[in-house]
């Protein structure tokens, strides 16, 4: 007995069997070229993303460098200002030593002291003065104090170490003073015997003392010329210094922001 195959059923089959070929033939494959593409492509985006990152830490570096020149600039602004404003309200005038002023004054830019120095019957006196940082005041007595006494409140007071040297061998005698418009303070004085040690007697404080005691060794120091009159002239001249040394720490940092 003979089998036949329908027409349409051979047909099926042909189109199957020929869909499977072209299948086969037009499935991609992963070939050198497609990898070598693809790598490449990688590369292409690892560049773009280093690019953006150099980009963006030029922008970064641009953006801080103007906001540095910014600030700069604005410093140097401001302290050209205050240098200008000391500048104005400088008083012109050359301070004078007073007549018959006893003392060698040795000043050193920089420092914010003043030495004195003088030589008293074969005695070496030296008086290193600087102004005291905050202004003198009095505690409130009464509402009814008069302008001058407020007037003497307000200023500076200025303190004195003073050494008294008789030469080798011979200890040297040390007080430490609180000088002011009204009178020459002794806070405290060094024994000249103290060798430093821990334990030394030191003497007792100053305003313990007898005060026929505390008022001869005022009278010493005045005969050496320390006493309350060197104040009007002391004072202004600290002050002074004071606003060139300010003048000077201004401009030295001008200076230095502008490099």
């Amino acid at each position: 007995m003979a089998f036949s195959i329908s027409r349409p059923l051979f047909r099926r089959e042909a189109r199957l069997q020929l869909s499977l070929v072209l299948c086969a033939r037009h499935r991609p494959i992963l070939s050198c070229s497609s990898v070598a593409s693809s790598s490449h492509f990688s590369s292409l985006v690892r560049s773009a993303r280093t690019q953006n990152l150099k980009q963006s830490s030029s922008f970064l570096s641009v953006r801080f460098a103007s906001s540095k020149m910014g600030a700069d600039e604005n410093l140097l602004k401001v302290l050209r200002s205050e240098i200008e404003c000391i500048q104005e309200f400088k008083d012109p005038r050359e301070l004078d030593v007073p007549e018959g002023f006893p003392f060698e004054i040795l000043d050193n830019p920089g420092d914010n002291t003043i030495t004195l120095k003088r030589e008293f019957a074969g005695e070496n006196i030296q008086i290193i003065v600087y102004m005291n940082p905050d202004v003198e005041e009095d505690e409130e007595e009464d509402d009814e104090d008069d302008d001058a006494d407020q007037e003497n409140a307000s200023k500076p007071s200025i303190s004195l170490h003073v050494t008294i040297d008789k030469g080798e061998e011979v200890p040297i005698l040390e007080f430490v003073c609180n000088l002011n418009s009204d009178e020459l303070e002794i806070e405290n004085m060094k024994n000249p015997d103290d060798s430093g040690c821990q334990g030394t007697y030191e003497g007792p404080e100053f305003s313990d003392l007898d005060e026929s005691l505390q008022k001869a060794l005022h009278h010493y120091l005045k005969v050496r010329g320390i006493s309350d009159s060197l104040y009007g002239f002391l004072s202004e001249y600290m002050m002074k210094k004071d606003e060139r040394e300010y003048q000077t720490w201004l401009k030295n940092i001008e200076e230095f922001v502008r490099k």
